[in-house]
């Protein structure tokens, strides 16, 4: 059997590794668009606060766990999906900055094959060839998207926080007293902020047109005490409305005809699924690739997981893409199983955020947003920056943003996936949502 996965994130290298538990005599082939070992987005930032150094960043320590297991990693961009001759074409010309086409290949395939992997020709081909598969993983994870600012393109400068080489960049940048503006204010841009300002620059945050930090993770309450939050750290705060474009420099363009120098911009306004390169394949999508509950596809043999994955959404039972590295996983695990014989039918991705914003930890999960005909309870303590929103549905907790604390992440969680009936701790969380901890402890036991 030959397994080729797209995508040589989080998704991608959990994918192959639970393919080669489940099959030892398969040709697993992981094509990846970096010249980089498999590294998570998520570690970034720690090694952009110096907390880790590069290999700190990666899925995998060792320069060979991948290769021992005979797993084949071709790092080239694939330029098209060809499902009615199970192959991928690999694009024929590599970035300008990417490293030759490489392929991981001893242990396994040597004792296996007398010496050579069958994946060598594929090796040899890569760059505008073609790639065989009877089974096809897509795990090709999203992408930045960019706000609709004139000069962001192509400016030196300018960078968005998403790859290796863009952390490289910023840290050689980003110096103690430099000026530095970060454009978005959503989940990836928060992560960011407490790297900058371990790295100790003057740190300004282009909020979106509503004003709002996170919006689709936190309510009004919450985001606007991460707002405060950070401005007590000293972060600026200025509105997407005020910006009308960036020049050479790069200099920051105000909408009022201020030019303002500035030594950095980092843009982090959004991902988008990279779904491009199914145009003409027959895939069917829509926000993402979308899946049945076996994580197949509408082509039989053809699987989808992570980021590019529009699967179904736990609380809301509808079809939703969960661009979140704990989700890939999940999937990568699942969709594996299918793709070597398994039947293991998915319950749905929990929407959920764990976030670190310059220090203050937040979380929501689950439909955070309330429920129609539902109940809530909360609890506020604005001056501690704590916040404990619990949303009822019936006898269940549905969903729930904590503020300030870690101590409750784990049973806010397991009370909503669990979908645990609550009895009389229902009215006892809407007198006092503190207790979710006795709650969690008592209805978990029955």
């Amino acid at each position: 059997m030959k397994y080729v996965i797209v995508g040589a994130g989080p998704a991608g290298i959990v994918a192959a590794e639970t393919l080669r538990k489940r099959d030892s005599e398969c040709e697993i082939t992981v094509i990846g668009g970096e010249a980089e070992a498999p590294y998570s987005r998520m570690a970034i930032p720690y090694f952009i606060a110096g907390q880790v150094d590069e290999t700190g960043t990666h899925l995998r320590h060792g320069t060979s766990h991948l290769a021992d297991l005979g797993i084949t990693i071709i790092q080239a961009k694939v330029d098209k999906v060809l499902p009615a001759e199970n192959r991928v074409i690999l694009e024929a010309k590599q970035p300008a900055n990417a490293a030759p086409v490489q392929e991981e290949k001893v242990g396994f395939f040597k004792k296996l094959f007398g010496g050579s992997s069958p994946a060598s020709e594929v090796a040899a081909e890569a760059g505008g060839e073609s790639i065989a598969y009877d089974k096809l993983l897509l795990a090709t994870g999203s992408r930045p998207s960019m706000p609709p600012i004139s000069g962001l393109q192509g400016t030196a400068g300018v960078y968005n926080c998403w790859t290796l080489d863009d952390a490289r960049n910023i840290s050689s940048i980003a110096k103690e007293g430099s000026n530095v503006v970060l454009m978005g204010a959503g989940f990836v841009a928060c992560i960011i902020i407490e790297a900058l300002l371990k790295r100790n620059v003057n740190l300004t945050l282009m909020l979106g047109g509503s004003g709002r930090m996170v919006s689709r993770m936190m309510d009004h309450t919450a985001g606007d005490m991460i707002k405060r939050w950070c401005e007590d750290r000293g972060v600026k705060m200025i509105t997407a409305g005020t910006v009308s474009g960036v020049g050479e420099g790069p200099v920051l363009e105000r909408s009022n005809g201020d030019k303002e120098p500035v030594d950095l911009i980092v843009v982090a306004t959004g991902v988008k699924p990279n779904i491009e390169l199914l145009e003409g394949s027959g895939i069917e999508i829509d926000q993402g690739i979308l899946i049945n509950d076996y994580f197949q596809t509408n082509i039989e043999n053809i699987y989808a997981a992570g980021d590019i994955a529009q699967g179904l959404d736990y609380s809301t039972g509808e079809n939703a893409v969960h661009a979140i590295q704990p989700t890939a996983v999940d999937h990568a695990r699942t969709a594996a199983t299918n793709m070597s014989g398994g039947k293991v039918k998915y319950r749905g991705s929990l929407n959920m955020n764990v976030l670190d914003a310059a220090g203050l930890i937040t979380n929501s999960f689950g439909s955070w947003q309330g429920v129609e005909g539902g109940e809530r309870a909360s609890a506020l303590d604005e001056e501690n920056y704590r916040y404990l929103k619990l949303e009822f549905k019936d006898d269940y907790l549905v969903g729930a943003i904590n503020v300030g604390r870690t101590e409750h992440v784990g049973v806010l969680r397991g009370l909503i996936q669990g979908k645990v009936p609550l009895g009389k701790w229902k009215e006892r969380l809407m007198e006092d949502p503190h207790r979710i901890m006795e709650a969690y402890l008592d209805c978990a036991q029955r």
